[in-house]
C-alpha cells in the first residue's frame, strides 16, 4: 500500500491561507473549490485534522510544479545527459527552451516549480502554525511537525537551487503585504533549510509500515540534510550525515541496479524518499495521482505504452557513449536499438526525435493499464547509492572516500558490493581527480533522476557545457514574470 493523499483535502487546506498565496504561488488553486467549507472553526481539532492536513504537503510533490514535469525538463533536458526529443517542431517548446538554454521568464517549467514549491511551502506553514497547539496524540504532532519541516525544506532546497534569492516565508499570510515581500539572500534560505531539517530528524520516526509507508523519516530528513550540505559546499558536514545514513539507517543497496526502478520494490531497502504515485484516472494531466513519464519517455509512436510513446527525454550521444564497457546501469537507463519490447518487436535504429534510437528507460513500465498518461512507479528522491557518493566527495580520496564509491562502482558492473573488484578506482589519485571520479559517477548513477542540472551548476561543470549555449547567467533560472506581475517587489536575475 502505498502513502495517498486527498486532492480535496488538499485544496481545502490550501484556501485556508483566504486566497493570499496566491500572489506568490500563481492562481490555479484558486480554481480547485472545495467541496465542503473548511475553517478554522471546525478545523485543526483531531489527530485526524492535522495528518490530512500535513498530507496536502505532499501532494504537491507529485504535480507538475516537481517532479511531474518541471524537475524533469529543468533536471535532465537541462543538463547534458538528454535533450527534447518529441514530435519536433514546436512539440514541446518549453522544454527546448531549456535544452537550448533560450529560457524566457514566461517559460512554464520555471513558472511551475516556482509556484508548486510555493504551494508546498504555504501547507507546511499552516501545519507549523497549527499542530503545535493542537490538544492531539504527542507522537503525530511530533511527526506532522517533523514532516512538514523536511518537506518545507525540501521545496525551498529546490526553490534556491534553481533561482538563487527567494521569498523566505515562514508563516502564513494574513495580508497582501506579507505575500509580496522582497527575495531573501540565499545563504538565509539555506539556513532555515538546515534549521528544518536538524529538528525534522528529531521529531520523525525511523521508518513505517503499512499504508504510512512512503512518509518521511528521519533517514530522510538526513540523507537531504546531507545532500543541502554537500551543495553549500560544507564537505565535512555532509560526510558526516551521508556517514550517519550509511551506518544507522539499516538500509542497503540492492543487489541489481535495476531492482530500484520496479513498482515491487518502491519504499524499498535502498530508498530514503521517494514521490508517491498511484495508477491515475485516464486524464491528460500533469497535475493527476501518477506519473506521465511512461508515456513521455516512451518510444515515440511504438505503442508500447497506452497512448503509444511520445519520446521525450532523450538521451545525449555523448552521455551514452560515456558508459564504461559493462556498466549494466546502461541497458537499466537507457532504451537503443535491438532492445526488445514486451510484445517482442525491438527498438527501432531511429525514431522521430531520436535519430540514433535512444530514449529513456529508467521509468517504463509498459502498457500495463488503460490509463493515458500515468503510471504507478514512484520516483526516487534520495537512495542509500547517492549517501555514498556524497560520503566519498565528503572525505576525498581517502580510504574511505574510495570503499565509499567503489561500493556503488562494483554494484554497477554486477560485482559483490563488499569485496574489492577489479573495476575499483585504485589509491593513490589527487584530490582533484578523485573529486572528478565521484563527479562522473553521479552522473551516471543519478541519471534521468531530475538532480543533473543541480549538479552541474554545483560542480562548475555547467559553464563549461558549451555545447547547448550555456552563458554565465544560467546558473540560475529566471524568476517567473507572472509573479514579478503581481510582486513588484521581486527582482529579475541578471541576464533575463
Amino acid at each position: 500500500m502505498k502513502l495517498t493523499i486527498s486532492p480535496k483535502f488538499a485544496s481545502s487546506a490550501l484556501l485556508l491561507t483566504l486566497g493570499l498565496l496566491s500572489a506568490s504561488c500563481g492562481k490555479k488553486f484558486l480554481d480547485e473549490s472545495p467541496s465542503d467549507q473548511v475553517t478554522d472553526a471546525n478545523f485543526y481539532k483531531t489527530t485526524t485534522d492535522a495528518i490530512q492536513a500535513t498530507n496536502a504537503i505532499y501532494s504537491e510533490l507529485g504535480k507538475g510544479g516537481q517532479y511531474n514535469y518541471a524537475l524533469w525538463g529543468i533536471g535532465d533536458i537541462g543538463s547534458d545527459i538528454s535533450y527534447t526529443g518529441g514530435g519536433g517542431g514546436g512539440d514541446g517548446i518549453e522544454q527546448q527552451q531549456l535544452d537550448n538554454y533560450n529560457i524566457p521568464a514566461t517559460n512554464p517549467l520555471t513558472s511551475r516549480l516556482w509556484g508548486g514549491c510555493y504551494i508546498g511551502i504555504g501547507r507546511a506553514n499552516i501545519v507549523l502554525q497549527k499542530v503545535p497547539a493542537m490538544q492531539i496524540d504527542p507522537a503525530i504532532q511530533a511527526r506532522s511537525i517533523g514532516e512538514a519541516e523536511f518537506l518545507r525544506a525540501k521545496y525551498y532546497f529546490d526553490l534556491v537551487r534553481a533561482f538563487g534569492d527567494v521569498p523566505l516565508l515562514t508563516t502564513p499570510p494574513t495580508t497582501v503585504a506579507e505575500v509580496n515581500v522582497p527575495r531573501t539572500p540565499a545563504a538565509q534560505v539555506y539556513a532555515l533549510i538546515e534549521k528544518d531539517l536538524l529538528d525534522a530528524i528529531t521529531k520523525l520516526p525511523a521508518s513505517y509500515s503499512g499504508d504510512e509507508l512512503g512518509r518521511a523519516t528521519k533517514w530522510a530528513a538526513t540523507g537531504l540534510l546531507a545532500k543541502v550540505y554537500l551543495t553549500e559546499d560544507k564537505m565535512a558536514e555532509a560526510a558526516t550525515q551521508a556517514r550517519t545514513v550509511i551506518n544507522s539507517s539499516g538500509k542497503s543497496l540492492w543487489a541489481n541496479y535495476g531492482d530500484n526502478f520496479k513498482v515491487g520494490n518502491e519504499n524499498g531497502k535502498e530508498s530514503l524518499f521517494e514521490v508517491q504515485y498511484v495508477a491515475g484516472r485516464n486524464q491528460y494531466t500533469f497535475d493527476g495521482l501518477g506519473f506521465v513519464g511512461n508515456e513521455f519517455f516512451g518510444p515515440r509512436g511504438q505503442g508500447i505504452v497506452p497512448q503509444g510513446g511520445y519520446g521525450f527525454n532523450i538521451p545525449e550521444d555523448a552521455f551514452v557513449a560515456g558508459y564504461e564497457p559493462g556498466d549494466l546501469r546502461r541497458d537499466v537507463t537507457i532504451w537503443k536499438p535491438g532492445d526488445a519490447y514486451p510484445d517482442g518487436r525491438t527498438q527501432p535504429a531511429s525514431l522521430p526525435g531520436s535519430p540514433r534510437g535512444y530514449g529513456c528507460k529508467k521509468w517504463f513500465i509498459g502498457k500495463v493499464n488503460t490509463n493515458i498518461w500515468d503510471s504507478e512507479l514512484n520516483i526516487a528522491v534520495l537512495r542509500l547509492a547517492e549517501m555514498y557518493l556524497i560520503m566519498a566527495e565528503g572525505v576525498g580520496p581517502t580510504a574511505e572516500g574510495l570503499e565509499a564509491i567503489n561500493k556503488v562502482r562494483r554494484r554497477s558492473f554486477g560485482e559483490a558490493v563488499g569485496t574489492a573488484g577489479p573495476h575499483d578506482l585504485a589509491a593513490g589519485l589527487s584530490a582533484t581527480a578523485f573529486k572528478t571520479a565521484v563527479w562522473r559517477e553521479r552522473k551516471y548513477e543519478l541519471a534521468f533522476e531530475n538532480d543533473r542540472w543541480f549538479d552541474m551548476k554545483r560542480t562548475g561543470e555547467l559553464l563549461l557545457y558549451t555545447v547547448k549555449g550555456v552563458k554565465p547567467f544560467n546558473i540560475v533560472l529566471p524568476v517567473p514574470q507572472s509573479e514579478r506581475d503581481v510582486n513588484p517587489a521581486l527582482t529579475q536575475n541578471t541576464g533575463y
